[in-house]
């Protein structure tokens, strides 16, 4: 028959084999002074390094921008061919004119085989009235 050591029992009696909670597990004082300790600490440590944020920022400022007598008087001046973009938002503008008029305008695609260029919308509605096109079963 199995029997049931606990390691606490000894010649109490009853009451001293009962198992129940341990009172020396823990420190709860030590536990919220070291909580305490590690809250104040991570405190001072924030205001410290938002000082030296200061002292760096105030730094910066009184710092002179050094000068390079080569690049003086040449502020203005472009950089060698070929320049990718030098006003992006008018280029957005006439991209987007030019895509409009494409999608909303009629045009000839191809002249000789007779292939033009319809409205979306259009073409939506024509494509809704007859429907897609169906490849052909050419397995048998």
């Amino acid at each position: 028959m199995a029997e049931t050591h606990y390691p606490h029992a000894g010649a109490h009696g009853d009451e001293a084999a009962k198992p129940g909670h341990e009172t020396s597990d823990i420190n709860i004082r030590g536990v919220f002074a070291f909580g305490a300790a590690l809250f104040v600490t991570a405190v001072f440590v924030h205001f410290f390094v938002w000082l030296l944020f200061i002292f760096f920022n105030g730094r910066e400022t009184t710092r002179v921008a050094p000068q390079y007598p080569l690049a003086v008087g040449q502020e203005q001046r472009l950089p060698p061919e070929p320049r990718l973009q030098t006003n992006p938002r008018e280029d957005l503008r006439e991209l987007r004119a030019n895509e409009d008029t494409l999608l909303n305008g009629y045009s000839w695609v191809d002249k000789n085989k007779g292939i033009v260029r319809i409205p979306i919308r259009q073409a939506m509605k024509l494509t809704i009235e007859r429907g897609l096109p169906v490849r052909r079963d050419t397995s048998k």
